[in-house]
């Protein structure tokens, strides 16, 4: 179900001097920031990288359990920070999904039992919707385009027409982009989260050295999987020094499909705008290429600063308060949903 469907009018205050406290701890990360107006008063993040890093990849148990411990403690660094009181909060927000189910508890539950203590609005915020918005941090408004989010768990385009109100253009069928660096990440050996790992060989690497494939170039649609197995499959064969090489290929090989099918979608919607956001996107190639597609075909570039791109509690706090500003709060009664759709 749509965000929008499950909300109802606020009668809240005008947008200039609402402050909102958002929580996200959708999966690993987690995160409190504070917002007031377009003035980003604190944004605390505690990571758990080194914790998953010898599995290889998340495990919920323990991110659950990190989120309990690291969410008091953010809580009130971010309150030192912004230097302000709970009262002082005109409404509060947390990731609702999608997301794991024992994680997204976690943040929304306390956002729930703060609005209930000081009597504020609460907000249940689309994870993906944040990721949506963040190009737009500190605009005061949303403009229509098309919308590449790309992130360890989803791959998707968008066609944005403003606030709350999302096209699904395509999305990827199997492996998301983030998740297909992080498995070639670990068929290589190097160390988790891939996606940096991946880039940083690859700065040294000749993309052109190994062909491998671009699945479904002219579906509106990704895949990734065969470009994972294609990994697999070469890796025996290889000898040498390879790893560079490899690493530029599989790069290049992504964002060749995300740049071409991004700049098909925002042709074929007439639009002015391309954005770029999530985990993905902190990739300097993939900006440098998509960015200099968009010049040369003539859209408007924005991508979410570096810092907005992980996972964070600042987009979430965006999101909350165009929201809040729309006139729309959410219901406490409502639940989580570890796969909440974005449309």
């Amino acid at each position: 179900m749509s965000p929008e469907v499950r909300t109802r009018r606020s009668a809240s205050l005008p947008f200039s001097v609402k402050t909102i406290l958002a929580l996200e701890t959708s999966c690993d990360e987690t995160a409190v920031a504070i917002l007031r107006g377009y003035t980003l008063l604190a944004s605390e993040i505690a990571s758990q990288i080194v914790e998953h890093e010898k599995y290889g990849g998340i495990v919920p148990e323990i991110a659950s359990r990190n989120h309990l411990v690291q969410a008091p403690h953010l809580l009130d660094r971010a309150k030192r920070n912004a230097k302000i009181d709970m009262p002082d909060v005109d409404a509060f927000a947390a990731t609702s999904g999608p997301g794991l189910a024992s994680s997204l508890m976690i943040g929304a539950s306390i956002a729930k039992g703060l609005a209930i203590g000081f009597g504020k609005p609460y907000l249940a915020i689309n994870h993906l919707e944040g990721h949506l918005l963040s190009p737009f941090f500190g605009d005061g408004a949303v403009k229509p385009g098309v919308s590449l989010i790309v992130s360890g768990g989803h791959t998707m385009l968008i066609r944005v027409h403003g606030l709350g109100d999302y096209q699904l253009i395509g999305r990827t069928v199997d492996d998301a982009a983030g998740e297909a660096f992080d498995k070639v990440a670990k068929m290589l050996g190097l160390g988790y989260p891939g996606g940096p790992e991946i880039e940083k060989c690859a700065g040294s690497g000749n993309p052109a050295r190994f062909h491998l494939p671009r699945s479904m170039l002219d579906s509106e649609n990704f895949s990734f999987s065969g470009l994972k197995t294609a990994v697999r499959y070469l890796l025996p064969k290889l000898q040498g020094d390879f790893l560079a090489d490899l690493c530029a290929s599989f790069q290049q090989a992504v964002i060749e499909a995300l740049v071409r099918k991004t700049i098909a979608a925002a042709e074929k919607h007439d639009v002015d705008l391309v954005t770029m956001s999530g985990g993905v996107s902190c990739n300097q190639e993939l900006r440098r290429q998509l960015s200099a597609a968009c010049a040369r075909e003539g859209f408007e570039f924005k991508s979410a600063e570096p810092w907005l791109c992980t996972d964070n509690a600042a987009m979430i706090a965006l999101a909350a308060s165009l929201r809040l500003q729309a006139g729309l709060e959410s219901k406490l009664t409502e639940e989580i949903d570890p796969n909440l759709p974005l449309v």
